[in-house]
């Protein structure tokens, strides 16, 4: 199976779920325009596999793409695996793997509801290498 983009997701304010849109834009060194976490940093593009989602669905919560603050959903690409420096060519844009997991300081709103989270542990981060348009459908390619 070829891997894939299930859904692209973006929110105007950090800590809150992204919602889901037809499409996001991607600004070299920046991340996705009009999303709350792009900038000049490391974690410009975050990214959690609907296999993840779906271990939580397993656990009974109601939830979906965007409901763990991630930027893209994919599907068919073992993302947690993936070596710091990787670079994936995702729709017309190139991303460079910054930073597998994250801490999660506080107890988010899913962990209260199922006892744990997969983002801090199945979540990964990139900067954008090369700008352009991702769209749900668009293909993952590790380089």
């Amino acid at each position: 199976m070829n891997a894939k983009i299930v859904a692209t997701c973006i929110s105007t304010n950090k800590g809150e779920r992204k919602t889901p849109v037809e499409l996001v834009e991607l600004r070299k060194e920046h991340g996705i325009i009009g999303d709350a976490h792009a900038g000049d940093w490391h974690r410009q593009i975050s990214l959690l596999a609907s296999e993840s989602i779906a271990k939580m669905q397993a656990l009974g919560l109601d939830v979906d793409s965007g409901d763990f603050a991630e930027n893209l959903t994919t599907e068919g690409i073992d993302l947690v695996n993936l070596p710091i420096g990787t670079r994936l060519k995702v729709g017309e844009t190139l991303l460079e793997v910054t930073q597998i997991g994250k801490e999660c300081h506080n107890r988010c709103a899913i962990y209260e509801q199922a006892g744990d989270c997969v983002m801090p542990k199945e979540g990964i981060f990139a900067r954008v290498i090369e700008a352009g348009i991702i769209k749900p459908g668009d293909t993952v390619i590790r380089l």
